[in-house]
């Protein structure tokens, strides 16, 4: 199958391919012209480079004349040493036509280094006039080695005339080739693309007009697009699709008839649920129950049964509060004293609480039904398991800007697993003789409650017990109130 992707690869290598083929033409034929320019700058550089060393040996003979010191003589042997090599370097540069001037321009420099050689030894010999008459000399010699190196330029200038001009008029041509190519280019690229566009233009407007005659419930035209890439492959998904729907149509059809036969079973289903749900027990009921068995246990002598019963209803009571309604640090106090109470009677020695409270922190306002699951938990999970069973302590401070409330047990901890499944708010399974309100629903309460994350933290460690700590900002206390 020749996919999208590989058609849209070809235009991409067609284009390179075109743009790559004029690059590398224009780069060899820009390449090649820069290296004639080179050689012939450098020859004009060689002959200006002969006759700056000249006028440099001049310049230095003459310091030396009139101050013979190691430094000058130095100076001028270097410019010298330049000189030679200016000739050396100019002796590459003979060709036909300046095969005599160059000869001539070769032995001036010879001339040159030659007289300003005795023109030294004069000077060390204390001859001073044939010192000064050598000098003369030399600088003669390098006037005419000046006027040589404008002759020869000039020489160079006429032999690579024909060179500068055919290069002009090749530019000229090579301008006229640009525009050409870029128009041939041009007018095939748009060839090119659209032929590409129609390819894929061409079948998702067929699709599109299948997918139109969808739309409008015409499910018996067959779906016939001419492609040989993905379109022709969601062509035939859009068929089936069709035959499909067809199918189903004929199913709902039959189907009709068995919807109106299970009418009557529905209705007859909904009045079982009613009825089911009449024979639930009212909550209110059962906390009124509760009230007049505490009552006629306390009637009768039994006062524990009835502490007992009167704990059992209040502890109802309090879980029947909406739980967005927020509630002081006191009344959960209350609600975990008649938790407890109940606890204590079912463990009996096996259950010990320990309760240190700052009373100046009893106002303070929390979600309702915060405290009492935790406490829970700790049952659950600390007391229950162990036969000794264990202690459980619940501490609130008052600190500068929070209060700090601590429910600790030394039961025989949690899991790193499990205590994160609870800060990440996951339902955790609760045993079934639990009241009903998870640890998990706990933790997200008190962070909607003071829109923070950090206001619940877990330690726990496995055999070494629980403590859950409880951050609560006085800045933010009763924050979602009502």
């Amino acid at each position: 199958m020749n996919t999208i992707q590989k058609k849209i690869w070809m235009l991409a290598m067609v284009v390179l391919f075109i743009m790559a083929a004029i690059w590398f033409a224009l780069t060899y034929y820009n390449q090649k012209t820069q290296t004639q320019y080179n050689e012939i700058l450098q020859r004009y550089l060689h002959l200006n480079e002969a006759k700056t060393a000249s006028q440099e040996t001049i310049v230095n003979l003459n310091s030396y004349l009139n101050e013979p010191t190691e430094v000058n003589k130095k100076r001028l042997k270097d410019t010298e040493g330049k000189l030679r090599q200016a000739k050396n370097e100019a002796a590459g540069l003979r060709n036909e036509e300046n095969d005599f001037a160059l000869s001539n321009y070769m032995n001036l420099i010879d001339s040159l280094i030659e007289t300003t050689d005795r023109s030294v030894l004069f000077q060390e010999d204390k001859e001073t006039e044939a010192s000064a008459s050598e000098f003369s000399e030399a600088t003669r010699i390098s006037k005419y080695i000046s006027d040589m190196t404008l002759t020869l330029i000039d020489t160079e200038l006429k032999t690579y005339d024909r060179f500068y001009r055919s290069i002009i008029e090749k530019s000229v041509e090579i301008k006229k080739l640009g525009i050409w190519l870029m128009l041939l280019i041009t007018f095939l690229l748009l060839i090119i693309t659209y032929g590409f566009s129609l390819s894929i233009t061409k079948p998702v407007h067929q699709l599109t007009q299948a997918a139109n005659e969808l739309s409008k419930g015409r499910f018996d035209r067959q779906i016939e697009v001419k492609s040989n890439d993905e379109i022709a492959f969601l062509a035939k998904t859009f068929d089936r699709m069709r035959i499909n729907i067809n199918g189903l149509i004929s199913e709902i059809q039959e189907k009709a008839q068995l919807e109106r036969e299970l009418q009557e079973s529905k209705l007859l289903l909904q009045e079982s649920q009613l009825r089911s749900l009449q024979s639930q027990i009212n909550p209110h009921f059962l906390f009124n129950t509760l009230n007049m068995l505490s009552k006629k246990a306390y009637l009768e002598g039994n006062e524990e049964t009835s502490d007992l019963l009167v704990s059992v209803a209040g502890l109802l009571r309090y879980n029947l509060r909406r739980l967005d309604k927020p509630v002081t640090l006191a009344d959960e106090i209350v609600v975990i004293q008649q938790y407890m109470d109940i606890q204590k009677a079912r463990f009996t020695e096996r259950l010990t609480f320990y309760m240190d409270i700052d009373e100046g922190c009893l106002d303070s306002r929390i979600p309702g039904l915060t405290l009492q699951p935790i406490i829970e938990n700790a049952v659950i999970h600390a007391i229950e398991p162990k036969e000794d069973g264990g202690a459980i302590w619940l501490r609130i401070r008052d600190e500068e800007e929070s209060v700090v409330i601590e429910i600790e047990d030394d039961g025989l901890g949690m899991e790193a697993e499990k205590v994160q499944q609870i800060l990440n708010e996951h339902h955790v399974q609760s045993e079934g003789h639990s009241t009903g309100i998870g640890f998990s629903n706990v933790v997200k309460r008190l962070r909607l409650f003071y829109e923070s994350s950090g206001v619940i933290n877990i330690e726990s460690t496995i055999g070494s017990g629980t403590k859950v700590l409880l951050n609560i900002p006085k800045n933010k206390v009763g924050v979602r109130h009502g």
